[in-house]
């Protein structure tokens, strides 16, 4: 059995598994329709849904929050990313931030990390003090106990990379000017400090998976599969069924014309027509210069 340089046997890890992609789109496509049906049970019903995506730096929450809201309404599921608090927001009770972004009825809030900064990069980084995380590891467990006993769905996913993983990515970040944007002074830090994270984190479960806000871990070294486990086990941990429409939805007839004349389209401005360009370069054997990147690591 060997042992990484953090201390955590390589034998214990759940191995990644590589998904084909049309194995994973298929599913993914299936996932996603079952997500419109819950958006429908949510809207009807009054329902209120809190998702926490919490884990490591470059651990695939954010795509998988792309693709649990990619055919969603914006108006039912809202993404919350909150920045660095201000100096007022700095003087509040600590939850008060986040209490602003609860879901009111028919509404899915999805947390892009949430208040559990607190025991992670504020305990780690020293931004906030031992006796604010001592009183966050108490009220914490409170203040979840209060949602749910007021009707809403709390789910908390912990997203779990390994550090070769993680490192991987990261470097990627690096030649990619799509992605550079992702690499934040703090994520470099997690490098540096990833056992001071490891432990901040083993306390933080301690604390906070409880029997009515339990957390839930995703393996993530395939980010196909953290996304597959993690939207099928969001679907049946929900007591969502089909809700038939109100009224069938059927398209009008297009009335008849009146006579109007529209203006010549020569008066309007219009966009140049990049794609058609594109077309042409391509029929002349001109290849594009950039190539389509999947985030599949």
């Amino acid at each position: 059995m060997s042992e990484s340089n953090h201390g955590i046997s390589e034998a214990d890890r759940p191995k990644a598994t590589k998904i084909p992609n049309k194995v994973y789109e298929a599913e993914l496509y299936r996932l996603q329709g079952e997500l419109g049906k819950l958006q429908r049970w949510v809207k009807s019903t009054g329902s209120r849904v809190i998702i926490i995506f919490e884990g490591r730096d470059a651990a695939g929450k954010g795509g998988t929050i792309k693709r649990i809201t990619e055919y969603l309404s914006p108006r039912v599921a809202r993404i919350v990313a909150l920045p660095t608090p201000t100096e007022r927001e700095k003087t509040q009770w600590y939850f008060q931030r986040y209490i602003q972004h609860l879901p009111a009825a028919g509404e899915i809030v999805l947390f892009d990390r949430s208040w559990y900064n607190r025991a992670g990069v504020e305990k780690v980084m020293e931004f906030a003090t031992p006796q604010q995380v001592q009183q966050f590891m108490r009220q914490c467990p409170i203040f979840e106990q209060m949602l749910v006993e007021d009707g809403i769905h709390l789910r908390k996913y912990w997203f779990s990379v390994s550090d070769q993983m993680q490192l991987k990515r990261f470097k990627k970040r690096l030649d990619d000017p799509l992605r550079q944007w992702k690499l934040s002074p703090m994520d470099l830090e997690s490098i540096s400090r990833w056992e001071d994270y490891s432990r901040a984190k083993d306390e933080m479960m301690v604390h906070t998976d409880t029997a009515y806000a339990p957390w839930h871990h995703v393996l993530s070294d395939s980010k196909k599969q953290a996304r597959i486990n993690m939207i099928s086990h969001l679907l049946e941990s929900l007591p969502y069924h089909e809700v038939e429409p109100d009224e069938k939805v059927v398209l009008p007839e297009r009335p008849k014309s009146t006579g109007y004349v529209r203006p010549s389209v020569a008066i309007s401005k219009y966009v140049p027509d990049h794609a058609g360009k594109l077309v042409e370069d391509a029929k002349k054997g001109h290849k594009p210069s950039h190539k389509h990147r999947d985030d599949e690591d």
